[in-house]
């Protein structure tokens, strides 16, 4: 089964590789700092994804070893064509936040996690192994050179985007020899656009058993980039049909896997009158193991107001239940848009209603209020590590 533990385990590189390779070490890296710094954009006018911060960290593995890693302006790099990341999509990411705090103080939330499951997937897709402690630490000296690009608000943040890829130059389909981890980072405001003053803004989902984004012995529990891609034109389906994400379903009854690119939850009533927060199990080998996903499930059983169970809801309880007023929210959850609440799915020509705009979504304000004090240092939390620890 896949825990928050086995992920952690991931972090030191295999020892039956340590002797074979030589290992990436921040104590050897070279900066070369920006001549010009670019101007920052003004924090209303930020667009998720579009703004880069002047600097990025490059770490090459060839002929068995790691290189000296890289810490140099942002900019484009020279690779070849013939790339086996470009042509069989040997590549992987990651996303993550830095937050200021009110003491100005710049913080990433459970960074380790998300580390560990870059080199799960890395290792999935036979890239070579890492130290993560050591790559922990040149992803904080890249965010100190340029945590002037972190927003001293709690409504923006900086957006770090580690990505790893096989740089072999040749046209054939074999495990790479040659592979780049980089990392780049930008400001970042809201996932989805705000109007007013709404705190945040509630989705949309299209429901549709014929598109599926993950199947059992497949790699929907890992972060590459090959899961991506193919579900571009199943959302361009979802806008035709007046919704801003998928709901993606699995098997002959239906199974409720994940929204879009997050982490799906029920808040609900059972038969038996008991509240309970539902989401899909990872043995499943459907779900990726989400930072925010792992931390709404961390939190809501500390609470211990309401049971907690990973099982997997199936469409047709989900709209029993909703027939019988026992939905109480749906939201989806992730690094990117943190809590989104959900008011309704089409699925099968008609919308299910759902009342989490219409209660005030009391559960995913809390979730969201309570994560982002942990995020911006107004809660001390061991969860928020500061880049100079």
């Amino acid at each position: 089964m896949l825990t928050q533990r086995t992920l952690l385990r991931c972090i030191k590189p295999c020892m039956s590789q340590c002797a074979s390779l030589s290992q990436l070490q921040s104590k050897d890296v070279v900066i070369t700092k920006a001549p010009v710094l670019k101007p920052k954009p003004k924090l209303e006018e930020l667009v998720f994804g579009k703004n880069f911060s002047d600097h990025m960290l490059i770490c090459d593995f060839k002929e068995g070893k790691w290189l000296p890693p890289q810490i140099l302006p942002f900019g484009d790099f020279s690779l070849s064509p013939g790339i086996t990341g470009l042509h069989y999509a040997i590549q992987c990411f990651e996303g993550m936040k830095a937050y200021k705090t009110a003491d100005r103080d710049v913080r990433l939330f459970r960074p380790m996690l998300n580390v560990a499951r870059m080199k799960r997937t890395a290792a999935k897709l036979t890239l070579p192994d890492f130290d993560g402690e050591e790559f922990l630490k040149l992803l904080k000296q890249l965010i100190q050179l340029d945590s002037d690009w972190v927003p001293d608000t709690n409504s923006a943040s900086l957006y770090i985007r580690p990505t790893f890829i096989s740089t072999d130059p040749v046209i054939g389909v074999r495990p790479p020899t040659e592979a780049r981890l980089f990392v780049i980072t930008g400001p970042v405001g809201p996932y989805y656009e705000q109007t007013g003053t709404e705190l945040f803004k509630s989705v949309k989902l299209m429901a549709d058993p014929e598109f599926v984004r993950a199947w059992r012995g497949g790699i929907g529990a890992y972060k590459a980039g090959g899961n991506y891609a193919p579900t571009l034109h199943v959302q361009k389906i979802a806008s035709a049909r007046g919704c801003q994400q998928v709901l993606w379903l699995y098997g002959d009854d239906l199974q409720m896997t994940e929204a879009g690119t997050m982490n799906f939850f029920v808040f609900m009533v059972d038969e038996n009158g008991e509240k309970e927060l539902v989401t899909a199990p990872l043995e499943s080998g459907l779900i990726l193991p989400g930072v925010t996903r792992q931390s709404v499930l961390d939190l809501t059983r500390k609470w211990g107001e309401f049971k907690v169970t990973e099982r997997m809801l199936t469409m047709p309880e989900f709209i029993e239940s909703a027939n019988n007023n026992r939905i109480l929210e749906v939201f989806g959850c992730g690094t990117a848009c943190m809590v989104a609440p959900i008011d309704s799915i089409l699925f099968e020509g008609n919308d299910i209603n759902v009342p989490t705009m219409d209660c005030g979504a009391p559960l995913s304000k809390r979730l969201f209020h309570e994560l982002t004090a942990i995020q911006t240092g107004v809660v001390d939390h061991e969860w928020s590590v500061s880049i100079h620890s």
